[in-house]
């Protein structure tokens, strides 16, 4: 039984410094990810969207190398977010149960695309949060909105909400890679069908369009917002152009009156 551990850790890992400051040559690599070959049946797959997955190391092992890893990430998190998978294998066929799977080759692409499946599911967990937070903030603002009639935020403070969304959707924009099945998969049919029984194992589809829809209402609801305060913002003006002009009236007929 192989266990495979994988750990959002921050939010995003330059991987190119990471390849050329660690000794380690890794099996694999490119522009988003590194995969080292540690032992016969153990791998770190490291990605630039802050995950680092592990397969059949222990805590003390997984620990030394999220330390050598830690120089090179942005906003590195107190807390990682995990999830857990185990692999047996010298099965009879493919078999996918809950968080397991029972595969007949544990070869190293099958290995590979087994713990990327168990990262994207750990980024998809991680994303969902944030989304759930932005929606929730969200909801605070409407429900201002029945109560009082008006919208209860600053333009300022709004100009940082709709900041804060229009990053976490770049964010998901920059990493829609990740979600897509791997080049590998294409010409070796064992692979594509582990990868799509993968898939749905985890759910990632259905959790990645909750996001997407989380993150539309978000957007919508930020229209909204800025509508209104834009109105607030003219009806200001308006207000202040009235006053300016009655007291202008005001001094015209006070200048007459003395003269």
């Amino acid at each position: 039984m192989l266990h495979v551990v994988s750990y959002q850790i921050a939010d995003n890992i330059d991987v190119k410094s990471c390849r050329l400051a660690l000794k380690e040559e890794p099996y694999h690599y490119d522009a988003d990810e590194l995969f080292y070959r540690t032992a016969e049946q153990a791998f770190v797959y490291v990605f630039k969207y802050g995950v680092v997955c592990f397969l059949n190391h222990d805590e003390s092992a997984a620990n030394r190398w999220l330390e050598k890893i830690a120089p090179f990430c942005r906003n590195l998190f107190d807390k990682r977010m995990s999830e857990e998978f185990q692999v047996e294998t010298n099965a009879t066929e493919n078999r996918f149960g809950y968080n397991k799977i029972e595969i007949i080759n544990a070869d190293v692409e099958t290995l590979r695309l087994i713990m990327l499946n168990v990262s994207q599911s750990v980024a998809l967990d991680y994303y969902s949060e944030l989304t759930n937070l932005l929606l929730d903030e969200t909801k605070y603002h409407t429900q201002r909105l029945e109560q009082k009639g008006r919208l209860d935020i600053s333009g300022q403070n709004l100009k940082k909400y709709i900041g804060k969304t229009l990053n976490l959707k770049n964010r998901i924009a920059d990493n829609l890679y990740i979600f897509d099945s791997p080049p590998e998969t294409w010409d070796d049919e064992n692979l594509n069908r582990i990868d799509l029984g993968l898939k749905r194992t985890f759910d990632l589809q259905e959790r990645y369009r909750d996001i997407r829809e989380g993150l539309e209402i978000i957007k919508e609801n930020l229209e909204l917002f800025k509508d209104l305060l834009q109105y607030r913002n003219s009806t200001f003006l308006e207000w202040i152009i009235i006053i300016l002009v009655a007291l202008e009236v005001v001094n015209l007929i006070l200048d007459k009156l003395f003269k």
